[in-house]
């Protein structure tokens, strides 16, 4: 698929799918220390750092001002960036999925350094209408954080030796959103992601779920879903100063 191609579907994917659950906006970063002496194998000359996700990570990917193309920027590398608007973690359809519907799918096997994610919104809005969704939660990840469809990803790129973050969703700022319903369930679905982290060896959290001032739109696209080109940039800045501080200590 060529890259307009690619850029064309994930734009209608993001449209479509009506974004996913904004939970989270902040700047704290919980992890694990990797273990001193991890180093990844990188074979040829290809992106060290992989982002996967759904329309959150995809949004304003034409005009290259995604989370991911700032994190390019900031780092002064390459980031590949799969994500994929309407993606979930739990997606049932094989096709679709294989191409980057299923978050988890997104990830093969890839000799990298660093893989960034961000996703499950999509899952508890689209997929529950962020209502009776403990079990569909659940089987993302674990009260504990041990077990779930996002630990079993977390787990499968550990063993290549690469670094995980997992990025956590912006919060509507006391501003009228559709995903308003679904703040709590957002805190407890990344109060999860906290626990994961914290049973892991170089995995990382960043919680943007304090970043927007009180009554701040600016953080937000015009569906106060999605985030702005500000709000991307935000983002992309934290995430690159969470991976130069974890390779400055190694």
């Amino acid at each position: 698929m060529t890259s307009l191609l690619k850029a064309l579907f994930l734009s209608l994917c993001a449209v479509i799918a009506g974004g996913e659950a904004g939970f989270a906006a902040g700047n704290e970063i919980a992890s694990r220390a990797a273990l001193a002496n991890e180093t990844p194998q990188i074979e040829g000359n290809g992106p060290r750092i992989l982002a996967l996700g759904d329309s959150m990570m995809a949004w304003h990917l034409v005009s290259k001002s995604s989370i991911a193309d700032v994190l390019s920027q900031s780092l002064g590398e390459p980031v590949e960036n799969r994500a994929m608007g309407g993606a979930r973690i739990l997606y049932g359809l094989p096709i679709s999925g294989a191409i980057g519907m299923n978050i988890t799918k997104q990830y093969r096997g890839d000799a990298v350094d660093w893989v960034v994610i961000n996703g499950g919104g999509n899952d508890l809005w689209l997929g529950c209408g962020c209502g009776a969704c403990e079990r569909k939660m659940s089987r993302m990840i674990s009260r504990q954080g041990t077990t779930g469809a996002i630990p079993d990803l977390a787990r499968e790129i550990r063993k290549s030796g690469a670094r995980v973050i997992y990025l956590g969703y912006l919060r509507s700022p006391g501003v009228e959103s559709v995903i308003d319903s679904c703040r709590e369930l957002g805190d407890a679905f990344e109060a999860r992601l906290t626990q994961m982290v914290r049973a892991m060896d170089g995995v990382y959290f960043l919680d943007v779920s304090e970043l927007v001032p009180e009554g701040d739109r600016s953080f937000h696209g015009a569906d106060m879903i999605h985030p702005s080109k500000k709000g991307s940039r935000v983002i992309g800045q934290k995430l690159a100063d969470v991976i130069r501080q974890v390779d400055d200590t190694r």
